[in-house]
């Protein structure tokens, strides 16, 4: 491997320069900032250790070379291994029979989550902006290798929950704009679940919408309804009940309409006359 234009910085005394893995939107690996070239075959290699980090040799060796005998397999990691050894561009780290990226290597996919983790105990949204921007890429894309097709299924459920956290978070904060954009996100690239219909729904009602919320939920249960013959559920359904209340309560007493009030008075009149 090489970095494009030199040789990859060193590590000063004090500190190591930042590697960075980037897998979502196709493979890249920068070096103190810098582009480094990786042969295809390695890059697998480097890919899926940054995936599954302490993963066993064998482990490793068997979805990387899924169709030639266990020996050989392994035989072709050691090799991969050894050429990475001998480059400082992305170092890893093994530990008995385990293999792992050294620690200051920096994989974009773990940034989602992180950033997953920090909403869901309640940190502040706005800075996971920049990770979701990130994350609407497909994780490397025109790869087809089964663990792939498995991680990509998973950062995908990631990125969702994600921005379902984002958009609970942001409507608590009163933001409801920022809440809306992160569910609507959502929404688009999973139409069919409902946590972001809800939230849409949610939002517009915190806003005193009751027409959108209302327009809203009846667009989600007929796309439902057409789609899997199914019904919202009971929680969903309970958001509009108050909306739809007032249709079906009794009418409010008051005074009686002007004719009838009219004739009670001719009445009156009479029995007094």
């Amino acid at each position: 491997m090489s970095t494009t234009g030199g040789t990859p910085p060193r590590p000063g005394p004090d500190a190591e320069p930042t590697v960075r893995l980037l897998l979502l939107g196709g493979f890249r690996l920068l070096h103190g900032g810098r582009p480094v070239v990786v042969p295809r075959g390695l890059q697998r290699t480097i890919a899926l250790i940054g995936l599954r980090p302490g993963a066993t040799r064998t482990r490793l060796a068997g979805l990387l070379w899924p169709e030639v005998p266990e020996e050989r397999a392994l035989s072709s990691l050691r090799t991969a291994l050894w050429r990475l050894r001998r480059d400082s561009s992305c170092p890893v780290v093994t530990i008995g029979d385990t293999v792992r990226l050294h620690p200051v290597v920096d994989v974009d996919v773990d940034e989602l989550a992180r950033a997953d983790a920090r909403v869901s105990q309640g940190g502040d949204p706005r800075p996971a902006a920049a990770v979701l921007a990130a994350g609407r890429h497909d994780l490397l894309p025109g790869w087809y290798d089964d663990w792939v097709l498995l991680e990509r299924e998973r950062l995908s459920q990631l990125r969702l929950h994600l921005l379902d956290e984002m958009a609970r978070a942001h409507l608590r904060a009163g933001e409801h704009g920022a809440a809306l954009q992160a569910a609507l996100e959502a929404m688009a690239a999973e139409p069919l679940r409902e946590t972001p219909h809800r939230l849409v729904v949610e939002t517009h009602l915190a806003e005193g919408n009751a027409y959108e919320a209302l327009h809203a939920f009846f667009v989600y249960r007929d796309l439902l309804r057409r789609e899997l013959q199914l019904e919202p559920s009971a929680a969903m359904s309970a958001l509009i009940n108050d909306v739809l209340a007032p249709d079906h309560a009794p009418a409010p007493r008051g005074p009686a309409p002007p004719r009838q009030r009219s004739r009670t008075r001719h009445r009156s009149s009479v029995t007094a006359g």
